[in-house]
């Protein structure tokens, strides 16, 4: 479990092809590899990743092409800056929210407005998340634990801070810029309890608007 709070940005150095998944390697930059262990997890944009083999300064994880169809690793190449984050340690602060690295689909960047203090970013997030996200919730982009400042359909906007703009790779968004999206576990988990016995049917997959009414949520 991961917390989207970055601790360092790292540089893929190498992508190599195994068939139809790749071996990543990353330049891990100034995050802390002493306490790092072959099998431990590091969310590398917001995707869990095992760590196949490391050094003093650097990682490997072997990429399945099915996380290369529903993440950004589509779109990455040698050269690519990173978020990371190791997992979250039990006797650590919970500064975020609880992300589990497994992200549910990719979002592209709408529009980005400076502002003096902040920079205001919309993402267009896929159209079967727009459900998930909700205004003041929590969202992971790339990896980064943010909060939801408003929503029109599948969009959504950001406040980011200079902090977060210094020390993350959203400093590097431009209009267009593909991003991994996490939505929020709680909510995921909400839907499915919702559906109560109707869970183990195989037709059970979506909350719709009818069900909601049908149950007494919507009037």
């Amino acid at each position: 479990m991961f917390t989207g709070i970055i601790e360092a940005v790292g540089i893929i150095s190498s992508l190599d092809q195994q068939g139809q998944d790749i071996r990543l390697t990353v330049q891990s930059g100034k995050l802390d590899m002493t306490d790092v262990h072959l099998g431990d997890s590091i969310a590398t944009n917001g995707v869990c990743l095992t760590v196949v083999d490391k050094g003093d300064d650097y990682y490997k994880a072997d990429v399945s092409a099915e996380t290369i169809k529903y993440t950004g690793f589509a779109h990455y190449s040698s050269g690519s800056s990173v978020n990371l984050e190791k997992a979250m340690r039990t006797d650590s602060r919970f500064g975020g929210h609880i992300v589990s690295g497994h992200v549910d689909g990719v979002g592209t960047v709408e529009s980005i407005s400076e502002h003096t203090r902040y920079v205001e970013v919309w993402v267009k997030a896929p159209d079967n998340l727009a459900k998930y996200i909700a205004h003041k919730g929590s969202i992971t982009v790339d990896g980064v634990s943010l909060t939801v400042n408003e929503v029109k359909g599948a969009s959504f906007m950001l406040w980011l801070i200079p902090h977060t703009l210094k020390e993350t790779v959203i400093g590097g968004y431009k209009v267009g810029t593909q991003v991994n999206l996490e939505v929020d576990v709680i909510a995921r988990y909400l839907e499915r309890l919702m559906l109560g016995d109707k869970a183990a049917t195989p037709q059970a997959s979506d909350i719709s608007m009818s069900f909601l009414a049908e149950h007494g949520y919507l009037k």
